[in-house]
């Protein structure tokens, strides 16, 4: 009996050790090549004040009533879009810094927050949402930033309505959902098994950025993914090398949102605004 425990106790404390190497291989490999596709960090020392929301209000678009919310009182505007589930507090710490510098809109998304549930959600519909808030709240040509489903959806307005906005940040995002990590796909599906939910099909069902697609991105883009992001980094450099006025930025050590709510995000994407400003 003593000589079974110690051959099962070898067989976990090998299987531990494999696990850990195995992991530390993965971890060295994708450090590798992040490094070939501008791995960075971004200098969070020196942040703006937080400012704080002065319009809280509902838009009526043609199949949604969208709930926003407002924040800075001068510049030029920004669309912000938050990820799957989210609602406009989702990336609430880059509006707060970014209306030091620009008017932020940050919205709800069909079917989610505060914003009505019209039955059906896509991307594509998601981005004709965001066209028409623009319209109805008459941005001359916005900046976009948009985080995991969000940037998805900033894409999908770039590609899909090419004169409607001025400069596209898009992070977190993926062409396909054949192209997340085992894992996600794995969680995602539990939860649907769980209880069937339309975001979780949008997530395993969309989107479908083609290189055609992409082709049709002519404004400043720049791609955005934590060096262990959801997606393998493979795909980012996907998205980037079909853009053809693009960059790309992998965040250092960053997970699919570590990134959003420390300070990097912001930078980043305060960064891309400037240097392409049409102000």
């Amino acid at each position: 009996m003593k000589k079974v425990l110690i051959i099962i106790m070898a067989i976990i404390v090998g299987s531990f050790l494999l696990l850990l190497c195995a992991k530390g291989v993965y971890f060295a490999v994708n450090r590798t090549k992040a490094k070939n596709y501008n791995l960075m960090n971004a200098d969070t020392s020196d942040l703006p004040p937080a400012q704080e929301i002065i319009e809280d209000d509902y838009v009526q678009l043609s199949e949604v009533r969208m709930h926003y919310v407002r924040y800075g009182t001068s510049g030029h505007p920004v669309v912000l879009i938050h990820g799957n589930g989210g609602n406009t507090n989702s990336l609430k710490s880059i509006a707060q810094l970014l209306a030091n510098d620009y008017v932020v809109y940050c919205i709800d998304e069909r079917c989610q927050g505060k914003s009505s549930d019209p039955g059906v959600i896509t991307y594509d519909l998601m981005a004709k949402d965001v066209y028409e808030f623009i319209q109805a709240k008459g941005l001359e040509k916005p900046y976009i930033m948009g985080h995991s489903d969000g940037g998805m959806v900033a894409l999908a307005l770039a590609s899909n309505y090419p004169d409607c906005a001025a400069i596209c940040v898009s992070t977190g995002a993926n062409s396909h959902p054949s192209k997340f990590k085992f894992y996600f796909t794995w969680g995602v599906k539990f939860n649907n098994l769980r209880k069937k939910d339309k975001l979780n099909d949008l997530m395993l069902t969309l989107p479908d950025f083609n290189e055609e697609f992409l082709s049709r991105i002519k404004i400043p883009t720049y791609v955005i993914a934590g060096e262990n992001d959801i997606m393998p980094l493979s795909d980012t450099v996907y998205i980037k090398e079909h853009i053809a006025n693009s960059e790309i930025a992998i965040v250092r050590g960053a997970n699919h949102s570590s990134y959003i709510s420390n300070g990097e995000a912001y930078v980043l994407t305060k960064y891309f605004f400037d240097k392409y400003s049409i102000d």
